[in-house]
């Protein structure tokens, strides 16, 4: 029974979560936009009060007007939209799923045994649940540090960039050197929207409500409250596309159980944040193709470094003389070793239900699904963490199976 509700608490707050997400990343996308289409007033009210730009909009049978003030709006209302509970949810709703799925779980998901370190290989759960929560913790102070070091009065945002690209390329490649190629994804993941959350916590809200508060009280604005909080809003926007891909990572584990996923992992990053670009540009009237080309050049080279070679393909044909591998046989392994968990009963604890409704209970069952049986079990992903012990000569006699019911 204690399975079971953990597993219906996953998916209530996997559906807060999403839509939590949708919500802020909506709202995020539709204000980036807002501000990169505004055009200086043309009237002469909007040129009497100081308007910044301004922005006429159709939509759902109406006409929308909307106006921007940087630090001097001829009123100021009490009840002002704040952007950020969107952002708090997201980021809660998500530790409370890592925290079910991985955390409450970190023998079988945190502990990576094909580490390169011993120190990683040897962790016990509580070591790799502690060492994930403060890989969030250290990843958020050095990203905010470099803001402060790099560029304190946003004046050098480019060497910024720079500097927080060569970040997430260390921590793609740390990740998956310390925890299993899956975690390894959404950690890096969950990194990035720790940094995003914590940006509109600390920054953009703190430096907003300072603003507001000066302003009531007949005082100027310290112009880098505004400045602290649009630099940190840019980099959110860059963040975004990136985040998206890597919570969505588990359900291709060509990416993460490749050789190279790291590196699969840091283009994938960069990939999202050109074709971003390609957006902001063209709110503000530019076409330019180089960004979207740039990206798509990217995934074309993680396409080449995922696909399987020409030598595993041989090694999954196996020994032309060797004794023919029928569906039977690959059912026995099935059985003993994963129907703990992949069954309509697992008895692995801490599952409720079968993990991606993959049931591999009978021949039929592990038919519908012989292909991704093959791929996980010839990558090592599966069983996770090798809990059922399956042997290197049952991976083998798996990879030369032929898929087909004989």
């Amino acid at each position: 029974m204690g399975s079971f509700f953990l597993e219906y608490g996953n998916l209530l707050l996997r559906w807060l979560h999403v839509i939590a997400a949708i919500a802020w990343i909506g709202e995020s996308i539709y204000f980036v936009m807002l501000d990169l289409s505004l055009r200086p007033p043309k009237s002469a009210l909007g040129q009497q009060t100081g308007a910044h730009g301004e922005l006429w909009a159709v939509h759902g049978g109406g006409f929308y007007h909307n106006q921007k003030y940087l630090t001097n709006p001829p009123e100021l209302p009490d009840d002002l939209h704040w952007a950020f509970w969107k952002a708090y949810t997201t980021w809660l709703s998500g530790f409370g799923l890592f925290t079910l799925l991985y955390l409450l779980r970190a023998d079988i998901y945190l502990i990576n045994p094909a580490s390169p370190w011993e120190w990683a290989r040897n962790m016990n759960g509580t070591e790799a649940g502690l060492l994930a929560v403060l890989f969030l913790i250290v990843g958020y102070n050095v990203y905010s540090r470099l803001c402060r070091i790099i560029s304190p009065s946003v004046n050098h945002d480019g060497w910024l960039s720079l500097a927080v690209g060569v970040m997430m390329i260390i921590v793609a490649w740390l990740s998956v050197q310390i925890f299993p190629g899956r975690a390894a994804f959404l950690i890096t993941g969950a990194l990035m929207a720790t940094c995003m959350s914590a940006n509109v916590f600390f920054w953009v809200i703190p430096g907003q409500r300072r603003m507001v508060k000066a302003l009531k009280a007949g005082e100027t604005p310290n112009p880098l409250d505004g400045a602290w909080g649009k630099q940190r809003s840019v980099h959110n926007t860059y963040f975004t596309l990136p985040v998206i891909f890597l919570m969505l990572s588990n359900h291709y584990s060509f990416t993460y159980t490749n050789e190279y996923a790291w590196v699969i992992m840091a283009l994938f990053i960069f990939a999202g944040a050109l074709i971003r670009q390609y957006f902001v540009l063209r709110h503000t009237g530019r076409n330019d193709l180089r960004f979207p080309l740039a990206g798509i050049v990217l995934l074309a080279v993680i396409g080449w470094l995922a696909a399987p070679s020409s030598d595993a393909g041989a090694l999954a044909m196996g020994d032309p003389g060797a004794e023919r591998v029928t569906a039977t046989r690959v059912h026995d392994i099935v059985q003993a070793r994963c129907t703990e968990c992949h069954s309509a009963r697992p008895t692995q604890p801490g599952f409720a239900a079968a993990p991606a409704g993959v049931l591999l209970d009978t021949k039929d069952q592990l038919m519908q699904h012989a292909g991704q049986v093959k791929d996980v079990v010839a990558s090592n992903y599966m069983p996770l963490a090798n809990l059922t012990q399956m042997t290197p000569a049952e991976r083998a006699l798996i990879a030369r199976w032929s898929g087909q019911p004989e």
